[in-house]
């Protein structure tokens, strides 16, 4: 009886585990029905009857955001136009209004995150609000601290879109969105972006008066 549980295995085996060098199941069900006629109590296969041997599918799924991030950094990373120092010697817009340059801002959502960065290839915090505000003839350095410096400081009540939020132990800034929200470039791994503030331990800037 070894052998017939064996060959209700393999018969159960689905369509697509196929093997080129097993014997086909129109030969097997043929030879079962051949034991049943005779009278036999066990169907023996023959030797050029093999096992099959059955694979498993492997599926890797990739996220939408990953999907996303990397079309952000194929979309970014390929930048070459002007850097700040190139718009502080010929400015994109002249005419400077907090409403303009938070519009400006708005056009690099999606740009990823780099340490460092400057350019929409890559921006830190300090060096998104450095390049933004370079189109408009407003030179900054590229430092939160030194930003936090240089600015005029205002009351969170006459803070206006496009204004720079400045994190009190001068460790992050953004530009102000209104309503409690921020446009920043956030931290490794994520991109520009528009949030809720995340805390009240923050104060405002005014650049460009």
């Amino acid at each position: 009886m070894t052998f017939a549980a064996g060959l209700v295995a393999t018969l159960a085996l689905p369509s697509y585990a196929t093997n080129p060098n097993r014997t086909s199941e129109t030969d097997l069900v043929s030879g079962r029905q051949l034991a049943k006629q005779s009278g036999d109590q066990e169907f023996v296969a023959g030797k050029d009857v093999v096992a099959a041997e059955l694979d498993r599918d492997t599926f890797k799924a990739t996220s939408s955001a990953t999907l996303l991030r990397r079309a952000y950094a194929t979309q970014f990373a390929s930048y070459t136009g002007p850097s700040a120092a190139d718009f502080l010697k010929n400015p994109a817009h002249p005419a400077f209004s907090l409403d303009a340059v938070f519009s400006t801002a708005l056009q690099y959502r999606g740009v990823p995150y780099v340490f460092g960065g400057a350019d929409p290839s890559g921006f830190d915090c300090s060096g998104f609000i450095m390049f933004v505000y370079a189109q408009y003839g407003v030179s900054l350095p590229h430092s939160v601290h030194a930003q936090d410096q240089i600015g005029t400081h205002i009351a969170p009540a006459d803070a206006q879109i496009g204004d720079v939020v400045v994190f009190n132990d001068d460790s992050h800034d953004g530009f102000y969105a209104g309503n409690g929200m921020i446009l920043h470039a956030p931290y490794p791994g994520a991109r520009v972006r528009v949030q809720k503030l995340w805390t009240s331990d923050v104060h405002f800037v005014r650049f460009g008066i």
